[in-house]
């Protein structure tokens, strides 16, 4: 994870299928994404082109199925030791199809994103993925549709948004044709802007420690105040300035830091 001045956040993507906004984000570093490097892609499944797209960028990729480890529980700790091995910052669901659990976001709380082709609340939640998300704007009669990235917690579909954008639906639209049109005219641009607003969120906290109860005087470098959205009953400096609140409530953290 984040260690120092100028480091970037380590990015990575969760995959299941062809990639494309895996592509979007590749394609976005260094111009769009500059606080962010995407170090590793992850599919579950194992003939995925989008396995194809990381290796013709350089980037480490791993396979991991929930029959090769055993079910979900197995798959989500291997999942979480991967990313803690390769000391990732920030987890993208680009395509990913597969729903994680309470137990596995709220080990990465504000740190795993996903794209979502609808503007959330609208066609959203278990059930609604892929062309089943176009079919259903298309049977509702909706004029317009788009997409949001939001952040990930234990309901599908139900974190916090960053962002959102509205795609126009035409008299002639297919479910195939809507889904390509949402993809080059919100997914593709979204996700990358979303991926380093966070990421900039996330290289600003690189100074934040917390200093355990005990006395014993280790401390632990918090690479993001992300982090710190569950209460602990450790004592946050700042800079050395003592934050006294034992909550240490994200809110807390974002105003010592000048961000909202």
């Amino acid at each position: 994870m984040l260690s120092g001045a100028g480091k970037k956040a380590r990015i990575a993507v969760l995959v299941s299928g062809g990639g494309t906004n895996l592509q979007a984000l590749l394609d976005a570093q260094g111009s769009i994404l500059t606080s962010g490097e995407i170090v590793l892609v992850v599919s579950n499944n194992s003939d995925a082109y989008a396995l194809t797209r990381a290796a013709n960028a350089g980037v480490e990729a791993a396979v991991l199925t929930k029959k090769g480890c055993g079910g979900q529980a197995g798959f989500e700790e291997k999942l979480d030791a991967l990313l803690r091995e390769k000391e990732i910052d920030l987890v993208i669901l680009a395509g990913f199809m597969s729903i994680l659990s309470g137990d596995f976001t709220a080990k990465w709380p504000r740190r795993i994103l996903n794209v979502h082709p609808a503007l959330i609340p609208s066609f959203c939640g278990e059930g609604f993925y892929g062309l089943r998300v176009h079919q259903a704007a298309l049977d509702y009669g909706v004029k317009v549709t788009g997409a949001t990235v939001h952040f990930v917690n234990e309901i599908p579909d139900g974190g916090p948004i960053i962002l959102q954008k509205a795609v126009d639906i035409l008299p002639d639209d297919t479910p195939e044709t809507l889904q390509r049109r949402v993809m080059e005219q919100a997914e593709w641009i979204l996700l990358p802007r979303a991926a380093e607003m966070v990421s900039a969120e996330i290289c600003k906290g690189d100074v934040i420690s917390v200093i355990g109860p005990s006395g014993t005087g280790k401390s632990t470098l918090l690479r993001c105040m992300n982090q710190m959205e569950k209460p602990t009953s450790g004592t946050v400096t700042f800079n050395g300035e003592v934050i006294t609140d034992p909550k240490c409530r994200m809110e807390k953290i974002r105003q010592k830091m000048g961000m909202v």
